[in-house]
């Protein structure tokens, strides 16, 4: 019998060909076909490891949200999202082109796999020292439109900041993303389920690390007139060596040249969501809010990075760009199929959905017996977040699927196109659902102790 592509799909959509029988088990190309419990069993450990990292993150933001420099250089606050959001813009996306080119055989031999990860790093400096620049400048002007003073030495410190932070954030995580999807390929795990995670696990750890201490240092030198303005030329120098770098491959040149309306989209999404955070977090009724921001934040873009990186390998695989496969040809999905059907995308978005619930009770467990009564920590509280968190990974999830899709369909690469702007909608719809979760817990608390039902006892007050 000849086998048309018309019924190699079907077969791997599970449906019954009449007179012919399936045996087109194994996916191409040498990729294992995956199971619930396959992706179960990748995703959840490094999941949760990423949850931790972003654990930590947020106590180190409720830690540093009091040093000088962030109670003097209030832009500092808005710049924070956009600065942890570029592992969702730089490193979730070279993790996901990494995974796609490890899955689809391009970095097997060592010539090849030189040149496309030494071109994809150097991409990435370029994006972040450029990014880092414009995510200064759209705090300033933010924090000018709302209100706020605009300082010149201020200003100095915060572009300098952003950019040095950007910078050594990129190339740490980077080189890690590295690793890993080498790694993975090397232990037949599929570098789409662990790349992402992991990326999150530290990135916004190691961002915000490398912001508080490089601002405090500038901030603390701040009467050294050249300092900022010569650091930030030093690292500006290194651009076009690593533009020269990048220009090896050409599908990186493309990028270079076409892929930075995304990354910058999602900067100037991930800046309103740092405008959010700077205006609620210093207020009585957001008390502990800068303790949840990175973590719904981070959670968020973190499943959604996951799954969307998952699609592009699909089609990657299943399709050519430009051309959507038949069972998906529609580039709206239903809601119902997104999540309830028994495609292999719809079986991973019920998994990721099914972690949401855990894992924060999890993250939600670890910041109460750390913080203990300085966050809330009743019933009603913890019904809200979860209902936030909810959703917020239901809508990003429902979007991966709707964007993969129309990206796909205009001949883009979703690894380069898609990413940066769900995980910038994921800190905007993270930090926005967790200012409505906190107002709406003061609101019901107040309501309840001026009913004189109860005492409040504990939390915002």
């Amino acid at each position: 019998m000849v086998v048309t592509q018309l019924d190699l799909e079907l077969c791997f959509q599970g449906t019954k060909l009449r007179g012919f029988r399936c045996e087109f088990t194994r996916c191409p190309r040498g990729v294992l076909p995956e199971t619930t419990f396959t992706i179960v069993g990748q995703v959840v450990v490094p999941v949760l490891l990423s949850g931790l990292g972003m654990v930590m993150a947020g106590l180190l933001m409720n830690t540093v949200q009091h040093w000088p420099v962030f109670t003097e250089v209030k832009d500092l606050l808005t710049l924070v999202p956009p600065l942890v959001g570029l592992k969702g813009n730089l490193e979730m996306t070279l993790a996901s082109r990494l995974s796609t080119a490890a899955n689809t055989g391009q970095i097997d031999g060592p010539r090849e796999q030189h040149r496309v990860i030494s071109s994809n790093l150097a991409l990435i400096q370029v994006q972040a020292a450029v990014v880092g620049l414009l995510a200064a400048v759209a705090a300033l002007l933010l924090g000018a439109a709302s209100g706020q003073e605009l300082d010149a030495v201020e200003a100095e410190v915060l572009c300098a900041s952003s950019v040095i932070t950007a910078f050594l954030a990129a190339c740490a995580l980077g080189m890690l993303m590295v690793c890993i999807v080498i790694g993975a390929r090397k232990l037949g795990v599929n570098p789409d389920n662990i790349a992402t995670p992991i990326a999150a696990s530290l990135g916004d750890l190691i961002t915000l690390s490398i912001l508080a201490f490089v601002s405090s240092f500038f901030h603390k030198h701040r009467d050294s007139r050249y300092l900022t303005p010569l650091v930030c030329i030093g690292f500006t120098a290194l651009i076009p060596l690593c533009i020269l770098i990048a220009k090896q491959n050409p599908p990186v040149v493309k990028i270079l040249k076409f892929g930075w309306f995304p990354i910058v989209l999602a900067m100037l999404v991930s800046s309103f969501g740092g405008l959010i955070l700077n205006k609620t977090i210093s207020k009585q009724q957001f008390r502990g809010m800068a303790v949840f921001a990175p973590i719904i934040c981070g959670v968020g873009g973190n499943l959604v990075a996951i799954q969307t990186s998952r699609i592009s390998t699909y089609l990657h695989l299943w399709s050519t760009p430009g051309v959507l496969p038949l069972w998906m040809k529609k580039r709206w999905p239903n809601p119902r199929s997104t999540f309830c059907s028994s495609e292999i995308n719809s079986m991973s978005a019920r998994v990721l959905l099914f972690l949401v619930v855990p894992g924060h009770l999890i993250f939600f467990s670890i910041i109460y017996l750390v913080e203990g009564q300085s966050v809330p920590n009743d019933k009603t509280f913890v019904g809200l977040y979860l209902l936030a968190g909810l959703v917020q990974v239901t809508i990003l999830l429902y979007l991966a699927e709707a964007t993969v899709r129309l990206t796909w369909n205009q001949a883009l690469d979703p690894d380069d196109h898609c990413i940066p702007y769900l995980t910038g909608l994921g800190d905007l719809l993270g930090t926005g659902l967790l200012a409505l979760c906190f107002l709406a817990h003061w609101l019901l608390r107040s309501e309840t102790v001026l009913d004189g039902t109860s005492e409040p006892a504990s939390g915002p007050s």
